[in-house]
Formats: C-alpha cells, sequence, structure tokens
C-alpha cells in the first residue's frame, strides 16, 4: 500500500526512473534471448542457422503478445484498482493474470509442437532451412510456458512496486542462457540443439524466480483463492492488455509476410532466398532491442499513469506521458545513427555472411528499412498510455496503425513495382504515418484530460 501511495505522492521524474529503469533492462533482457542465440548460431552454424531463428520469430512474438496481454493487463487492472481505493478486489487481478500466463503457455507449446513442421511453412522456411528450424523450435517449444511466465509475471512483480525483483529475474535467466550457450553451443558442438536447450534452462530459472516474487506479494497478499480464475477479472484485464497483444500479433503477422516476401523476391534478385531471410532475421532482432528500450519506457509509465488516472490526478498523467515521450524520441535518435552509421559492424557481430552480396543487402536494409527508426518510440508510448488509463480501444487502434494498417499493405504492394527493393521502403513510411496518427490522438486525450482538470478545479 505505502509503495502505491508514492504512485501518487513522488515526483514524476523519479517515479520513472524508478520504474522504467529496470523495466527496459527487462525488455532488453527478454530480446537478448534471441540476440544470444542469433550470435552463437551464426558463428557456429552460419547462414541457414540464422534464417532458421528467423523463421521461428514469429512463435517468440507469440510468447511475447501472450505475456503482455495477460501480464500488462493484469498490472494495469491491479494499479488502477489500487487508485480507486479497493486493494481487496485488485489483488484478484494478480492471481488470475499469473494462472493466464501460465496457462497460455502450455497451451501454445502443445499448438506447437503437434503441428511443426506446417507451422514452419507457413512461417516461410525454405527447404533448406527448415530442417534446422525444426530442431530448434522443437525443443525451444518447451520452454513457451515459462518464458510467457517470466516476461508477464515481470510486469505482475513491477506493478507491486518491485521493478527490481522483476529486472533481476531476467537477468538471470539471460545470464544462464549465455553462458549455457557458450558451453552448449562452442564447447559441446550442440549447433542449434545446444543453443535450443540453453534458451530453456535459462526461461526456467526465470519462471521458477518469478514464482518466488509472487508468493511474497507484499502490497496484498496474494493466496490460493485469489489464483482462481474469475470470467470478471479475466475480462477486464484482458481488455487493458489487448493492445499490447495486438501489437505483438500485428508484428508475427507482418514478420510471416515479411518472411515469405524475402524468400520470393531475393530468388528473383541477385541475393538468392537465403540472404534475404537471414540478414532481416538479424536486423530485426537487433532492431528489437532498441524497441524494448521504448517498450520498456512505456511499461514504466504504466503503474504511474494509471495509478494517478484512477485517483483522478490528470495532470501527473500528462507529465509522466511526456517525460517518458521525450527519454523514448532521444534513445531513438541514438539508434538512428548507429543504424545509419555503423550497419556492416551491426550485421559483422554475428558471423561472416560469406559473400559480399550478403553485406551489401544487409547495409542497404539496416539503413532504408530503419531509416524512420527515430519516430518508433512515438507509437508504442501513446498506445500505452490509453492502455494504462483504461481506454484499451484506443490502444488497440494505435497498436495495429503501424504494422497491419500501414505496413502489411506497402510490404505486399510497393515489391510489385520496386522488387526486393519495394520491401525495405515500406518501413519508413508506415513509421512516419504512424506516428502523426499517435501524436493526433493523445492531443485529443490531452483535451478531455484538460477538461477534467478544469471541472475538478472549480469544482474545488
Amino acid at each position: 500500500m505505502k509503495d502505491n501511495h508514492l504512485l501518487g505522492r513522488e515526483p514524476v521524474q523519479k517515479l520513472l526512473i524508478k520504474f522504467a529503469v529496470p523495466s527496459i533492462i527487462s525488455m532488453v533482457i527478454g530480446a537478448l534471448y534471441n540476440i544470444v542465440d542469433q550470435f552463437f548460431i551464426g558463428h557456429s552454424v552460419g547462414e541457414l542457422g540464422n534464417a532458421a531463428t528467423n523463421v521461428a520469430f514469429p512463435l517468440s512474438t507469440s510468447c511475447l503478445a501472450l505475456a503482455l496481454l495477460f501480464g500488462v493487463g493484469g498490472a494495469a487492472a491491479f494499479n488502477l484498482t489500487m487508485g480507486r481505493g479497493k486493494p481487496e478486489k485488485a489483488v484478484h487481478y494478480i492471481g488470475n493474470a499469473a494462472m493466464m500466463l501460465f496457462v497460455s503457455g502450455m497451451v501454445l507449446c502443445v499448438v506447437t509442437l503437434v503441428w511443426l513442421e506446417p507451422l514452419l511453412k507457413m512461417f516461410g522456411a525454405p527447404a533448406e532451412v527448415l530442417p534446422y528450424a525444426v530442431e530448434y523450435t522443437g525443443i525451444t517449444a518447451f520452454g513457451f510456458p515459462f518464458l510467457i511466465l517470466s516476461t508477464g509475471g515481470g510486469h505482475l512483480v513491477r506493478a507491486d512496486g518491485n521493478p527490481r525483483a522483476a529486472m533481476f529475474c531476467n537477468i538471470a535467466g539471460a545470464v544462464i542462457n549465455t553462458v549455457l550457450d557458450a558451453v552448449f553451443v562452442f564447447g559441446l558442438q550442440m549447433g542449434m540443439r545446444g543453443a535450443a536447450l540453453a534458451t530453456v534452462i535459462g526461461q526456467v530459472v526465470a519462471a521458477g524466480m518469478i514464482v518466488s516474487n509472487l508468493i511474497k506479494f507484499k502490497t496484498v497478499p496474494l493466496e490460493r483463492k485469489y489464483l482462481r480464475l474469475r470470467p470478471e477479472y479475466v475480462s477486464f484485464l484482458t481488455r487493458l492488455g489487448v493492445a499490447n497483444f495486438f501489437n505483438q500479433i500485428a508484428m508475427m503477422i507482418v514478420q510471416i509476410v515479411l518472411n515469405k516476401s524475402l524468400t520470393y523476391y531475393g530468388a528473383l534478385s541477385q541475393y538468392g532466398e537465403s540472404i534475404p531471410l537471414a540478414c532481416a532475421g538479424i536486423i530485426s532482432k537487433v532492431g528489437m532491442v532498441f524497441f524494448s528500450i521504448c517498450i520498456g519506457l512505456s511499461h514504466g509509465m504504466q503503474p504511474i499513469a494509471s495509478f494517478n488516472y484512477g485517483a483522478g490526478n490528470y495532470k501527473k498523467v500528462k507529465e509522466v506521458y511526456l517525460l517518458a515521450l521525450k527519454m523514448g524520441t532521444l534513445i531513438s535518435c541514438l539508434a538512428f545513427l548507429a543504424f545509419q552509421i555503423f550497419p556492416r559492424q551491426i550485421i559483422g557481430l554475428f558471423g561472416d555472411g560469406g559473400s559480399e552480396a550478403y553485406y551489401l543487402f544487409a547495409v542497404r536494409y539496416f539503413r532504408i528499412y530503419m531509416f524512420f527508426v527515430f519516430l518508433n518510440a512515438v507509437q508504442p508510448i501513446s498506445s500505452n498510455l490509453f492502455t494504462s488509463i483504461g481506454k484499451p480501444g484506443k490502444g488497440v487502434f494505435l497498436s495495429l496503425t503501424r504494422q497491419i494498417l500501414f505496413l502489411l499493405p506497402l510490404i505486399v504492394i510497393f515489391p510489385l513495382f520496386m522488387g526486393i527493393d519495394g520491401i525495405m521502403y515500406a518501413a519508413p513510411i508506415a513509421d512516419l504515418v504512424a506516428a502523426i496518427v499517435s501524436v493526433v490522438l493523445v492531443k485529443k486525450e490531452f483535451g478531455i484530460m484538460n477538461a477534467l482538470i478544469a471541472k475538478k478545479e472549480k469544482e474545488l
């Protein structure tokens, strides 16, 4: 209770640093699960291994989607309800969210293992890449329940006013993954299988630590009765998390279409099928490390915005959004400079491509596809603002703007006229338009908040 009251009393800058920094570290660590595997696989297996992890990436995105659906949704519901002074009701959202995280992970694991090859083919795996993708995903699928629980559970622990604990859980999993990658892949020469095993073991450890923190939930004791699924609680927390869920699902759909387009148009170009698939996979995961910083900022903003909106402190909601946006834009500008100046050096970290065509495609793809990356903080932070204040409809719309409404059609249309270059130019246009739409919607919402502030001051 004390920590939740601090959300209304402490200065916004202090609060955002307290919640956002551990959240950013947690999100970056989560993104590094895939990056670490990419590094070791690139240096031991090569181009086909890198392509295989790219094919499997939509399943990792599915895990993150479910983690955010129930994790962010549960955290937002908890903080909103605490802000309204109803702790006994609030804790039900934590228990129900934790149960849904693990159950959804089990379902995704079973679905993946039963339809493994058809799924990987649907995700765009060429014949030469499929065996590597099957070997890798057939093992990592067993870690899905633990990955979803550790990632989503971190938001629940953070909502309890304990962002550092959530961060340390993810760090522990990532360190174990990295160490075991070196042992299994380089030391024991286990290739794709070794990288997959290292990932699963790291996820199991992280999930165990999250469960330990949930058992010691300090705001309101998390008793067994709160774990019993209740439709009214699951429904509300799901509505609050659905914007983040759709954003990840949209990314997964785009990734599948992108993989198929890269394979098809790559075969018609000088690069062939596997080079575009391998390069785009690496660049997508490097981009996810940057993007996870922006998402971490938005998640750090969430408990502050949720609690204060529930308490009627609308000035503080506006203040924390603007501060998060400024910080996100600064980080985005630094990422833009890195991607434009050092693309070859970054791609070289993941193994020798084996040909000049590999590096030629990677450098052009990096510079064009990521050109408007300096605007990429606007959409996720704005979308999560609406989730935080209990307006998921607007959050869902914003979460779909870049990926589904803009990027997906352009990926399909542009290559018809420009070949594989059309795929590259689709992304910056989508980034620009999505940022503009986000600014317009937030400006309107600020107008509503200003009216509420004026009404409240008048009543006083």
